[in-house]
């Protein structure tokens, strides 16, 4: 305890008083019906034990977190100060992580006693007693009547989201007060990410309550406890599934970042790049995470090059460069069993291709280059120009999307650079912090550039000073708008930007 901040200390202190107010009146109520609060309480502890204490050759899965149906029926069949007790033993006994432990768990059972408590209140306004099936208090009499479905489902939901609204509400408060955070970030997303699955557990506790209430008892209410603890282990797999889905990602992207030096933190900022394009052109939740991904490991075919060649000084032969050119097949082979990246898969294959057909490995044109790589194509060629790396300087961000919008229709698909202008005209460019030294922070509506000259390409392109890396390209068809000098089509080896490089 002496280990917290004071302010988090008195916090704490605050949240114990308030449960100790929650449950006083059940214990000074005649009428509490202790049979029902006991085993109810005996419930919910039984699964947060078993979490903690798992059975011998089983393992619990991370993430699976406290059972609320339990502690939700409790506040459907009996008063809020009983409810609030039931929560009491689970939340003292469940699992938590970092010290002091013992203070996590007056903390939990102080919360999770005091958001019962008012999820009794609102279910008690709402009349949920009554069309539950009215009659008598759980364990005290007879059966009472049918549910009245669906008039149930308002108390019931109202109270699960007073559950969640209140456990969000003090998880702020520690946030703020025990870690320090701004106040304005302390609450961001607690109540959006918490809500579904409270009303989820909230319908497994109602489920729970109308069979308690049922003719057949608490016991038939037991046996709707197994397949719902059975639902939570599964989902709780699913979460350990995707957190190792996310070690992966972020130990490739590791990788490479140990391999290539100079472009430490580039495949975080393409991911956040591609994010933002992805969002602005409006593609949903599921496959704009892919569009993330996509861009994180886009340039994990880096792992095959020789790294005398990701850092070499000098300029770079032919064969050199066409050996820096198979990355994006390396990489796709080195991900092809990696189910979960998907369509993923294609963008890290052929983020190097062009509109006009000039791009690489396999010179796809226009509609032929799947989207997701057109969306990386854009946001791997941004972030090249707008920090700094051995072999050139960061270019302004307004000069970078100008140069962007010049290059659009011939290395660039125009939607994808017209969707990446909007968005950093509307919410700015706030990279994410890497070790990259003269990153550039812009505000919103700071995007477009102003008024002047137009760029000179050679500096757009960042040749690099005498000493340095240069290796002129080609000469363009007829016809064709140029790709702006550097290694590998675009800035140094790697193959980065375009026009900026692609």
């Amino acid at each position: 305890m002496r280990a917290l901040p004071p302010g988090a200390r008195g916090y704490i202190l605050c949240a114990v008083l308030a449960a100790v107010a929650c449950v006083t009146p059940a214990l000074t109520d005649s009428a509490t019906p202790w049979t029902a609060v006991a085993l109810l309480a005996a419930l919910y502890l039984g699964c947060e034990l078993v979490k903690a204490c798992p059975p011998p050759g089983s393992r619990v899965p991370e993430g699976i977190g406290p059972f609320f149906p339990v502690v939700l029926a409790a506040v459907f069949l009996l008063p809020p100060a009983a409810a609030a007790l039931v929560a009491l033993p689970g939340g003292l006994a469940g699992t938590v992580g970092g010290r002091p432990a013992r203070v996590r768990r007056v903390w939990h059972g102080a919360q999770q006693a005091t958001a019962a408590w008012v999820a009794g209140q609102a279910y008690g306004l709402l009349r949920g007693p009554a069309t539950l099936g009215g009659g008598p208090s759980a364990g005290s009499g007879p059966p009472a009547g049918p549910a009245d479905f669906p008039c149930v489902l308002l108390p019931a939901t109202a109270a699960a989201v007073a559950f969640c609204l209140v456990l969000t509400a003090l998880d702020g408060g520690i946030l703020a007060t025990a870690e320090r955070r701004p106040a304005a970030t302390a609450w961001r997303g607690l109540a959006a990410s918490s809500l579904a699955p409270h009303c989820v557990h909230g319908l497994a506790g109602l489920m729970m309550a109308v069979m308690w209430r049922s003719p057949y008892g608490p016991w038939a209410a037991l046996l709707v406890l197994l397949p719902m603890y059975i639902s939570c282990w599964v989902f709780a797999q699913y979460h350990r599934e995707r957190t190792a889905h996310q070690a992966t990602i972020r130990a490739l992207v590791q990788a490479v970042d140990i391999k290539d030096r100079y472009t430490r933190g580039h495949s975080e900022r393409v991911g956040q790049a591609s994010a933002m394009i992805a969002r602005e052109l409006g593609m949903a939740e599921d496959r704009l995470e892919t569009v993330r991904i996509a861009g994180i490991l886009h340039d994990v075919g880096k792992l095959g090059v020789p790294t005398r060649l990701l850092r070499k000084d000098g300029p770079l032969t032919p064969q050199e460069r066409r050996i820096i050119e198979l990355h994006p097949e390396y990489g796709h082979e080195m991900v092809r069993g990696i189910g979960f990246l998907g369509e993923a898969r294609s963008a890290i294959l052929h983020h190097h291709e062009r509109v006009d057909g000039s791009g690489y490995p396999y010179g796809l044109t226009g509609e032929q280059i799947p989207v997701l790589a057109r969306v990386v194509a854009v946001a791997d060629a941004f972030d090249a120009m707008t920090s700094t790396r051995s072999y050139s300087r960061a270019r302004p961000v307004p000069v970078a999307l100008a140069e962007l919008e010049r290059c659009a229709g011939a290395q660039f698909d125009p939607s994808m650079v017209r969707a990446l202008v909007d968005a950093i005209g509307r919410t700015g460019w706030h990279p994410v912090v890497t070790s990259d030294e003269d990153l550039q922070v812009i505000p919103a509506r700071a995007a477009a550039p102003e008024p002047g000259p137009e760029p000179d390409p050679a500096a757009l392109a960042g040749l690099p000073d005498q000493g340095s890396r240069p290796l002129a390209p080609a000469p363009p068809p007829p016809g064709r708008v140029p790709a702006v000098p550097g290694p590998a089509g675009g800035f140094g080896p790697e193959g980065d930007g375009a026009g900026a490089g692609g």
